[in-house]
This record gives structure tokens, sequence and C-alpha cells, in this order.
């Protein structure tokens, strides 16, 4: 009896299923397959989980491969992340990869069985232009700069643990500074077109309210947000329903309103402006200022390099994002087709300030799918001398990929502000990972200078890296992006530092601050 009633109750579902496909006009397929239609639409929602677990290869996914994920989730747990059996790569037929050319011989090389990695940068940020607070950063691999609004308050706070016990940097984001920033991570404070947590009522620039929110937080820099790969050169709307009590406070903005974050800065309009602005904020706050953009036309870098080639004005590092996108929501046509691939970009802007001897005197951060070793490794050739993490962080504390980050339905509580999904996310634990997922990442880089023979990833040159083209052909990095005798290395006097600096032996009680390295 009780089977009959559940068949029958199945029954007029599937009947009433049926009658309203047959009577609705939006779905034609629904129409003419009416409840078989919906069994196309249920595949093509799980499609991704589908891919992603049981169709694709090791090496196919996008924009992670199963074999990325895999070493970012086995670094960050302190598991054994070594592959065996050989390599998945198509190395016979494979265009563009990129392979380092080990060294038989070598000079001084750092300790590779220090648990901490240190790996300070290379560059005093701020030291050539003689910042009031300008400071050696004690990592070379910091995390990204990722807002609170985007990711959960749970998220922030545990990739700031994670940082403070890394001993890295963490970049706010031009969200505001909020309180999931204060767990003891040094930070980078962005600023962005609203000037969020540092504005007027009309959204205009106010340096009073910068030199409080700088004063009451262990800020290191600050990082003008140019623009970002995620989607260059376009501004953004924050829903008033999303402008919770809390955001309101963060960003000083009306609660319940419409936000809209313009397309351009206000404050300035040109590079000469932005480098008066850059000099007030460097001379109100003693901190190094840098700009953080994605490369598109050229026109404003080498304006920016011959300004600062006169030596009274200039930026303190310049961070050069990748078009390939991150955390950040974007229509697909920025993600896929606006502004320069992270490899061509960077070596563009580089050229610039190498054409005028200046790369030196700022420091170059490189941000955009480097937090795997390969991926870094050249970053540092091109001339890079530190990188930022953002999606691989978020990886390292639980992300899946499952590539919701837009729809605030994040399955593991990161890009998402549902308290009930953000609770599914334990910042004690996941700041742990973030940490040991840093100084894996750090240790390696350590392994690949060693195996390159020199003791500093910035001391890795465009010429110790080969891009194939199959098993037929292969160019020197140098080759391939135009670089000149030179381009990409640091000067004399700062590898000489650098190396002696990670090669000299410490005192057992001596450690590295969070956000600072002792010069040698």
């Amino acid at each position: 009896m009780r089977a009959r009633s559940i068949a029958t109750a199945t029954a007029t579902a599937l009947a009433l299923v049926a009658a309203r496909d047959l009577v609705q006009k939006k779905h034609a397929l629904l129409r003419n397959f009416p409840v078989l239609g919906h069994a196309r639409y249920l595949l093509e929602t799980i499609g991704p989980e589908l891919r992603q677990y049981i169709v694709t290869s090791n090496d196919e996914e996008r924009p992670f491969s199963r074999d990325q994920r895999t070493w970012i989730y086995a670094s960050a747990k302190g598991e054994n992340n070594y592959f065996g059996f050989g390599t998945d790569n198509d190395v016979e037929h494979m265009q563009g990869h990129a392979y380092l050319k080990q060294r038989t011989f070598a000079g001084a090389l750092p300790d590779l069985h220090d648990p901490q990695a240190p790996l300070p940068s290379a560059k005093v940020l701020g030291g050539p232009r003689g910042r009031a607070k300008a400071f050696r950063p004690a990592s070379v691999v910091n995390i990204s700069a990722m807002s609170f609004g985007s990711l959960s308050g749970a998220a922030i706070t545990a990739l700031n643990k994670g940082a403070a016990l890394a001993g890295t940097l963490h970049n706010t984001g031009e969200g505001g500074l909020s309180p999931y920033h204060r767990n003891g991570g040094d930070l980078v404070l962005q600023i962005g077109t609203s000037y969020f947590g540092c504005r007027n009522e009309d959204g205009s620039f106010n340096i009073d309210k910068l030199k409080d929110v700088v004063a009451g937080a262990p800020v290191k820099a600050i990082e003008i947000k140019l623009s970002q790969g995620a989607k260059p050169g376009l501004g953004g709307m924050l829903p008033g329903a999303k402008v919770t009590p809390e955001i309101a406070e963060i960003r000083g903005i009306p609660l319940g309103e419409d936000c809209a974050s313009p397309s351009r800065h206000t404050a300035f309009d040109d590079v000469d402006s932005m480098l008066d602005f850059v000099e007030l904020l460097a001379a109100e706050t003693g901190l190094p200022v840098g700009i953080k953009s994605a490369v598109g036309e050229m026109e404003f870098w080498q304006e920016l390099a011959t300004l600062m080639a006169r030596g009274d004005r200039g930026v303190d590092f310049v961070t050069i994002d990748g078009g390939e996108g991150g955390t950040g929501a974007a229509p697909l046509t920025f993600s896929d087709s606006v502004s320069l691939p992270f490899r061509m970009g960077f070596s563009r802007v580089y050229g610039a300030f190498a054409e005028r001897g200046l790369t030196d005197d700022l420091t170059f951060i490189a941000s955009g799918k480097l937090g795997l070793p390969e991926n870094a490794a050249v970053a540092f050739a091109l001339g890079a001398d530190m990188i930022n993490v953002a999606r691989e962080a978020m990886l390292s504390i639980g992300c899946i990929q499952a590539q919701k980050c837009h729809t605030d339905k994040c399955p593991t509580g990161i890009a998402t502000q549902s308290p009930w999904l953000a609770h599914g996310l334990d910042p004690a634990s996941k700041a742990t990972r973030a940490a040991v997922y840093l100084r894996t990442l750090r240790k390696e880089l350590l392994k690949v200078s060693a195996a390159v023979g020199v003791a500093h990833p910035a001391l890795i040159t465009a010429t110790d890296i080969e891009i194939m083209n199959g098993d037929y052909e292969a160019r020197t990095l140098a080759g391939v992006y135009g670089y000149k005798d030179g381009w990409g290395e640091l000067g004399p006097d700062l590898a000489e530092e650098i190396t002696a600096l990670l090669t000299t032996e410490r005192p057992s009680d001596e450690k590295p601050t969070a956000g600072q390295m002792p010069t040698a």
C-alpha cells in the first residue's frame, strides 16, 4: 500500500512537471522533451565537477591543473608533494614549456633544510629613495590583494594569521583594512579608485584618514591600484544589499546604498600628477609607496620611467599583474582578452626601466599564477624581486576551484559573505596550512636556485631558462622576450649582498622578523 502511494505521488509530480514544461515558452528543449529535458540542465550544472573529477587528465584543467592543485594541497598539509614515474607533460610536442638548466658546479649556497626556509628580498623596499620606513621584506613570496568583501572574514583571518606564521606580507586589497586583517600579519595597504577607508563622503581621497589607518595597523607599504589582471580598465558596483553595517564602516560608505567604483583615479589624472601623489603619501606616512597594474599600452610605462630617470620623484615598487585573471570576478571579455599575459607584460615593463638603467632603483613584484615553483622561477629570471600569490593561497586554505567566486556560493566558505558557508572554514587550522604552503614554496625556490647554482632565485638569469618548442627547437628566455645583456639580473652590489645574507651563518637564537630582514 505504501509503495503504491509513493508511486502515485511520483507519477502525479512528474505529470505536473510535464504539464508545466508543455505550456511554458522560455525553453524550447523542455516543450519538446518534457521532464527528460531537465536532465540536460542538471548535467550542465554539474559539468565542471564531472570534468574536474572524472573526465580531464592531470595536466588538462584550467586555470590550475589537477597536478598543480595536488602539489599545492600536499604542500599546505606538509605531506609528500613528490610525483613518481616521470612527467605527465607531453615533452615531445609541447610548445612554450620552460626548462631550467642546472649547473654542475656552484658557489656558496644557503641551508636548504631550515624549516622556515628564510628567503628575503634582494632589495630594500624604499631604500633607493630614502623612505623613512624603508625595509627589506623577509619573504620574496607574499599574499596578493584580496579584499574583505570578496573573501569572507574567516578566509581573510586565516590568510593573515598564515602570513604572520610564515613571515610574509599580506596585501589588504582595495576594500579597506578590516578587523580580519589584524591578526598578526604585516600588511601592504592597497588604495583603489574608491579610496575605501580613506575617503571623504563624496568619494574623494582624504590624506588624514589614510594616516589614521596606517597609524593603527602594522602597515609596511602602500600600493596604489591602477588596474588588475582580472578586469583591467573596468570599474565596479557594490550593490546596496551587500553594504552591511560592517562593510559600510570598514569602507567608509553609506549603509545600504549602491557604491560605484570608478575605472580611473580622481586624485591624479596623468603620470606627472600620479608621481606627486606618490611622493605625498610617502612624505606623510614615511612608507614605501608603489603601484599595481596590468599591462596594456606602453606609453604610460615609458613616460613613468622617463620621469623617474630625473631622480626627484618615483615609485618604490611596481606590481605587475598578468592578464590571465585572478580572484576578481569580471566579464568574460576582460578575463580572456584585455591586457597582456604576465610574461609578455612584465618583460615589456621591465625593459622600459632597464633601457634607462633604473632596475636596481625599484622593486619589481610579479603577480599572476606564480605560486607554482616553475612559474615563479621564470618570473625571477625575467627580473622580478618578489611574487604575490592569490588563487594559490586560496587553494592552500581549502579552495577546490569550483569557480563560483562571482556567485557568493563558494562551497568552501572562502569567496562568499554567506555566514553559513563561511562557518565551514576554520581560520586556525587553515592559517597553519597557508603558512606551510608559503614556506614550502620558498623552500622549493631555494632548491631550484641551488640546482641552477645560485643562492637566491633573483640570481637566476634569463639565459638559465629555455622555452621549448617540442623536441626540435629551444630559445632562451632572454631570446624569446628580447632581453639585452644584463637584463633581468641584479647589479653586482645587490647580488653580492643577498648572497652573503643567505650564506652567512646566523646565530641559532637570531630569528628574522615577520616583515623585515636585516641588511648584510
